[in-house]
C-alpha cells in the first residue's frame, strides 16, 4: 500500500482551504480576483514571487477560458501538483455554483432575483481599491523600464477603444519579443516554438445543438463556449446571447440579463452564470452539467500549457514576449478600473469606502476579503440610515 506524502497532503489542504474561502468571498469579477490572489499568495503567504505571479497571469491570457479561474488552477498546480490543480479549481468554482443554483431555484420559484443593490454599492467600491492596490504592487515589478510602461498604457488605451483583448495581448507580446530580437536575435529551438504556438490553439468546437435543450445538447454548448472563450468573463454575454437567445431560443432576453446579473453579484467566477442558465433549462442536473462543461476546458488547457511557462521565461525572445503580455495585463486591469469607476463611485458613501479600502490595502497586510465584506456592510448601513432620515 502506497503511503501519502504528508507534506503534499498538507499543501493540498492549504490550497483547498484558501480557495474554498475565496470561492465564497471573492466578489467583483476577474480583475478583482487577480488582485485578491496577488495579495493572498504573493504578499501574505509568499507562495509565489511577483515575477512568477505575472508569468502565470500572462500565460492565462494566452489560452481560452476565464482568466482568474485559470490563474487559481495554475497556482494550485504550482503549489501541490495535480492534486493541487484539482483542489484549487474545484474549491474556487463549487461555492459560486452552489450559491448560483440556490438563487436560480429562488428565481424559478418566486419569479425574480433577490435584490442586492445596497450591499453591491459598498462591495463595488471596495473591489476597485483592491484592483488598484494590485496594479500598484505588480507595476513595480513589471515596469522595469519606460518601454514596458508604454506598452501597458497603449494596451489600456486600446481596451478602452474597444479592441479585441486577444489581439492586444498578441500585439504586446510581439512588441516585447521584437525588442529583444532587435538587441540580440536568438532563435529558440523548435520545441519552444511549438510550445508558444500551442498557447494560441483554440479548443475543439462542439457539434451543433438542436432546437430542444436536453442535458447532452446543453452540455455540448457550454463545453464549446468554455473551449473558445478568450478574454475576460465579461465576453461571455456575447456568446450566450448569440447561442441561447438568437440562435436556439432557449432563453428570453430578460432571462439572460437576470442570469448575467446573478453572475455579477455572486462571489467566485463570472462564468457561474452558466450554472444559473443550466438550472433554468434542466433544473439541478442542468446546473451541474453546465458548470462542469464550461469549466472543464480550463483544467485541460492549464495542464497542457503549464510546463511551457519556465521554458518561455528561459528563452530571451519568448521571455520578452511574456514581458509584453504581462505589461498588457496590467493595462487591461487599469482599463477595467476606469470603466467600472463611473458605475461604482456614484456618491459620498462609495468614495469613502473606496478611499478607506485603498488605504487599508496599501498600508496594511490585512486580508482584502475583510475590506470587501466591510464595504458591503457599510453600504447597507448607509442605505438604511438614509431611509431612516427621509422618513
Amino acid at each position: 500500500m502506497t503511503s501519502i506524502d504528508p507534506s503534499l497532503a498538507q499543501r493540498v489542504g492549504e490550497v483547498a482551504r484558501l480557495f474554498l474561502r475565496l470561492g465564497f468571498t471573492a466578489f467583483g469579477g476577474p480583475a478583482a480576483h487577480i488582485g485578491l490572489l496577488e495579495q493572498e499568495l504573493v504578499r501574505r503567504r509568499g507562495w509565489l514571487s511577483h515575477e512568477e505571479f505575472l508569468d502565470l497571469l500572462g500565460a492565462t491570457n494566452l489560452i481560452p477560458g476565464p482568466n482568474s479561474t485559470e490563474l487559481a488552477i495554475h497556482i494550485g498546480y504550482r503549489r501541490a501538483g495535480l492534486a493541487g490543480l484539482v483542489a484549487a479549481g474545484a474549491c474556487f468554482i463549487v461555492p459560486a455554483a452552489i450559491i448560483t443554483s440556490v438563487l436560480a431555484w429562488a428565481y424559478v420559484r418566486f419569479g425574480y432575483v433577490p435584490a442586492a443593490a445596497m450591499i453591491l454599492l459598498g462591495i463595488q467600491a471596495a473591489v476597485l481599491a483592491v484592483i488598484v492596490g494590485a496594479i500598484a504592487r505588480l507595476g513595480r515589478t513589471t515596469f522595469r523600464d519606460a518601454f514596458l510602461a508604454a506598452v501597458s498604457l497603449a494596451a489600456a488605451a486600446a481596451s478602452l477603444a474597444g479592441a479585441n483583448e486577444l489581439l492586444i495581448f498578441l500585439g504586446a507580446g510581439l512588441l516585447g519579443a521584437a525588442r529583444i530580437g532587435a538587441k540580440r536575435w536568438k532563435s529558440p529551438g523548435p520545441g519552444a516554438s511549438l510550445g508558444a504556438c500551442a498557447l494560441f490553439l483554440p479548443g475543439a468546437a462542439a457539434a451543433g445543438i438542436p432546437a430542444s435543450a436536453g442535458l447532452l445538447e446543453m452540455g455540448a454548448f457550454f463545453l464549446k463556449v468554455g473551449s473558445v472563450l478568450y478574454g475576460s468573463g465579461y465576453v461571455l454575454l456575447a456568446f450566450l446571447r448569440s447561442g441561447l437567445v438568437a440562435d436556439h431560443h432557449w432563453l428570453t432576453e430578460a432571462q439572460l440579463l437576470d442570469a448575467i446579473a446573478v453572475g455579477q453579484f455572486t462571489p467566485g467566477p463570472l462564468l457561474a452564470t452558466a450554472t444559473f442558465i443550466g438550472f433554468l433549462l434542466q433544473s439541478w442536473a442542468g446546473a451541474a452539467v453546465a458548470t462542469v462543461a464550461i469549466f472543464l476546458p480550463s483544467f485541460v488547457f492549464v495542464l497542457l500549457t503549464t510546463p511551457w511557462i519556465p521554458k518561455m521565461r528561459a528563452s530571451a525572445t519568448l521571455g520578452g514576449f511574456l514581458d509584453g503580455v504581462n505589461a498588457a495585463s496590467l493595462g487591461l486591469m487599469a482599463a477595467v478600473v476606469l470603466q467600472l469607476a463611473s458605475e461604482a463611485l456614484r456618491g459620498w458613501t462609495s468614495w469613502i469606502i473606496a478611499a478607506a479600502s485603498a488605504l487599508g490595502t496599501i498600508f496594511t497586510r490585512l486580508n482584502p476579503t475583510w475590506f470587501i465584506l466591510a464595504g458591503g456592510a457599510f453600504g447597507l448601513a448607509a442605505q438604511w440610515a438614509g431611509q431612516l432620515l427621509t422618513r
